[in-house]
């Protein structure tokens, strides 16, 4: 299990986002390295990204210390490759990390890496595609495509700062006992809400505004908070 890159982003003016500014950094490329990564602070008033150098320009709905990095395995883009009929280099998908041999969406909310010698990473959720990941990608009805797909990759949340660089070991140090994978969250947030009930097994690990939206739902629901 390694990097096989690290990507970063500038902010850069587009006309298909609707981020203050009409500027994003989804369009990621991979950079050498050593790059630090630490954490980022509150989404909306800290530093964006959990990577030096990586522009995250709406912070309405990306950055903050609950995805503070995005990780992308190099196997799904290669299935993507196949399915688009077009190369996809590492970044295209507005990642952090490509991977590889890693399973990203059979990973559990609450999986610890460490990632080199320093760095320690905590799976926080999946990524939820949006306007903005359908413009760059310039594909007709890409969100939805995606979404079916159920191959989303994983946010991360920073335990312990450190570098990294391309080719860097990655390790599972730590690995929860639940079953909440990033696979199952992201259908529970997307095209299954009858599964965010089970979703609370993740705990601490499952980030606050998460926790929130599954409270309400079980509330219209009839669920009321006793069902946790």
């Amino acid at each position: 299990m390694q990097l096989i890159s690290v990507n970063l982003g500038r902010a850069t003016a587009v006309d298909y986002t609707d981020a203050e500014g009409g500027v994003t950094g989804i369009g990621k490329r991979p950079v050498p390295g050593p790059v630090r990564v630490r954490t980022p602070g509150s989404k909306a008033t800290g530093l964006g990204s959990g990577l030096e150098g990586d522009a995250v320009c709406d912070r309405r709905h990306h950055g903050g210390d609950h995805q503070a990095v995005y990780a992308y395995a190099r196997e799904d883009l290669d299935w993507w490759e196949g399915e688009l009929g077009r190369e996809l280099p590492g970044g295209i998908f507005g990642e952090n990390f490509t991977t590889s041999g890693i399973d990203l969406n059979t990973a559990r909310l609450g999986d610890r890496w460490r990632v080199g010698a320093e760095l320690v990473l905590e799976v926080a959720s999946a990524r939820i595609p949006c306007r903005t990941f359908q413009g760059v990608m310039g594909e007709t009805g890409w969100v939805r495509r995606f979404t079916r797909v159920v191959r989303p990759g994983a946010y991360l949340r920073v335990i312990r700062e450190g570098s990294v660089s391309p080719g860097d070991p990655v390790e599972v140090i730590h690995r929860p006992d639940h079953e909440v994978t990033v696979e199952l969250w992201f259908r529970a947030f997307t095209t299954e809400r009858a599964l965010l009930p089970r979703t609370l097994a993740a705990g601490a690990a499952m980030e606050p505004e998460a926790h929130e939206r599954v409270r309400r739902y079980m509330e219209k629901q009839g669920a009321g908070a006793g069902a946790r």
